[in-house]
């Protein structure tokens, strides 16, 4: 027994039954099998009717947001890279101090919306996340831990100990930090001030992060600290050895695989198995240059929630 041939284009009468059945489902809140007993249908057919008006486009299902996120690009990027949570913001990215500003106004609202009395909070430092403390205002009690020793910049007077000082005096709850730099002169120096007992206690609290902001920078002038930091041949070998991205001082390849160099060695900071193990890494990225960058520290388990800004989701969601 064969099916009759369908038509290729509904008639009338088979759009307005489509609609009905739509508008009973998607606006009514009507469930299939009541939509079926109202109009004398079958379950299937009711189902099937709604396939059809989506596919054909009688139905157009669209998110409507009145905010600074852009929910279509936050839902997309969320899914094609199977993050926890991820946050597109629609700001200008032609102004880098009002993007950051912007993207550490949500990365607080996050962080009041997620963090509860239980949780170790790890933060990393940046700009970004100096904007994110100064928008923070409150924030459940919790421990907050410094995951990297300090780096200077020019244009920034506070560091790690400021901003881990400051969000936990916001949460009331009790601040592990340490007077060290991030990028010690040699392995030896960076040994002996891991065991100084300041570092040790933080570096103790690794273990029990439950959740963690970090940064992604690409491995090029001007888009990571790191690589601002250190000299054009360590650079250059590192970039050699396949360096893509660095995150709290982690080199990482394109692939999200873990480098080890001479630099890795110098650093005060948490270890990339310690950061892997952290339930919840959100990390806050903005700019084109990076999406490698972010690709790499998403694939290898470095960031499993990602705040970023629309023309850097769409570069991202291109990128096969």
């Amino acid at each position: 027994m064969s099916s009759a041939p369908q038509p290729a284009t509904a008639g009338p009468a088979a759009t307005v039954l489509a609609a009905t059945i739509a508008r009973r489902y998607y606006l009514d809140g009507a469930s299939k099998s009541e939509i079926a007993v109202e109009l004398g249908l079958s379950r299937f057919k009711v189902a099937r009717l709604l396939e059809r008006a989506r596919n054909s486009g009688l139905v157009r299902i669209e998110l409507h947001y009145e905010g600074e996120i852009d929910l279509d690009l936050s839902v997309r990027l969320g899914t094609h890279y199977g993050l926890r949570r991820c946050l597109v913001i629609d700001s200008p990215d032609d102004d880098e101090a009002l993007l950051r500003t912007n993207l550490g106004r949500v990365a607080a609202g996050l962080l009041n919306e997620i963090v509860d009395s239980d949780d170790v909070l790890g933060l990393a430092w940046s700009r970004t996340l100096m904007a994110m403390r100064s928008a923070l205002t409150t924030l459940a009690p919790c421990a907050v831990v410094q995951l990297t020793g300090a780096l200077s910049r020019p244009d920034v007077d506070e560091g790690s100990i400021e901003l881990v000082r400051d969000v936990a005096r916001i949460a009331k709850g009790p601040a592990f930090c340490f007077y060290a730099p991030m990028i010690l002169p040699d392995a030896d120096t960076a040994r002996s001030l891991r065991a100084q007992p300041e570092v040790a206690r933080a570096i103790e609290r690794f273990g029990e992060l439950t959740k963690a902001i970090i940064t992604i920078g690409a491995w090029a002038r001007t888009q990571s600290t790191v690589v601002d930091a250190i000299s054009e041949a360590e650079y250059e070998h590192d970039e050699h050895l396949g360096a893509r991205a660095e995150l709290c001082g982690i080199q990482l390849n394109s692939e999200g695989e873990v480098l080890t160099s001479a630099l890795s060695e110098r650093i005060i900071g948490i270890e990339p198995d310690q950061l892997r193990a952290v339930p919840e890494i959100i990390a806050i990225a903005y700019g084109t240059p990076k999406a490698q960058a972010v690709k790499a520290a998403v694939r290898g388990g470095f960031a499993t929630s990602l705040i970023t800004h629309a023309s850097l989701a769409r570069e991202l969601l291109e990128l096969s």
